[in-house]
């Protein structure tokens, strides 16, 4: 039985498939074992693995377990975005990328953690206290107005504040804020 396991815990198929061959190849004394659901990962009984790779939606519904495990856990996502003490794996790139991340898995070894982000060397900038407010609310729901209106500023200061949330934390939507808010116990699901 080999001594590496790694699991992909992703309801697409494809994805999963595809990076199982991906590490199969660059690893192959490796086992990968793929989860559709969260359910069926903990149903893989004395089982340990290296190594999560985990889609966002998956991540998001059950952050509680992997924030448990920050050093096993990587998110796979659709593009650049990276998330604050999250491992990430964009895979929406090229293959020759997406080896070259893979390998780095190889490289850290087992007792590191892996950053799985096209430049390691760049940090994510933590969001100031007042976006961080700004974030929650957009969360629950709020639209510029709204938030404008709570936290007693203009609508222009809310929407400056929005767009440095989004290059900050390099998102393309509401979902990835979101998805950071989660990952980061800023927001619990229960508030949304």
């Amino acid at each position: 039985m080999p001594q590496i396991r790694f699991a992909i815990i992703d309801s697409n198929i494809l994805v999963c498939l595809g990076l199982q061959h991906l590490i199969c190849d660059l690893l192959p004394m490796a086992e990968v074992v793929i989860c559709e659901s969260y359910e069926e990962l903990v149903s893989q009984e004395d089982t340990e693995f290296l190594h999560y790779f985990v889609s966002s939606r998956i991540y998001f519904e059950h952050a509680q377990f992997f924030r448990e495990q920050p050093k096993k856990s990587i998110v796979l996502v659709n593009g650049d975005m990276m998330i604050s003490n999250i491992y990430t794996l964009n895979v929406c790139q090229g293959q020759k990328s997406l080896v070259r991340d893979i390998m780095s898995l190889q490289t850290k070894g087992h007792s590191h953690a892996i950053r799985m982000a096209r430049n390691a060397k760049e940090e994510v900038p933590l969001l100031s206290p007042r976006e961080i407010e700004v974030a929650v609310l957009l969360c629950r729901g709020c639209i510029n107005k709204e938030i404008a209106d709570r936290l007693n500023v203009s609508i222009t200061t809310v929407m400056t504040h929005r767009k440095n949330i989004m290059e900050k934390l390099r998102a393309r939507s509401l979902a990835d804020i979101i998805l950071y808010c989660v990952v980061n116990g800023i927001v619990s699901m229960e508030e949304l």
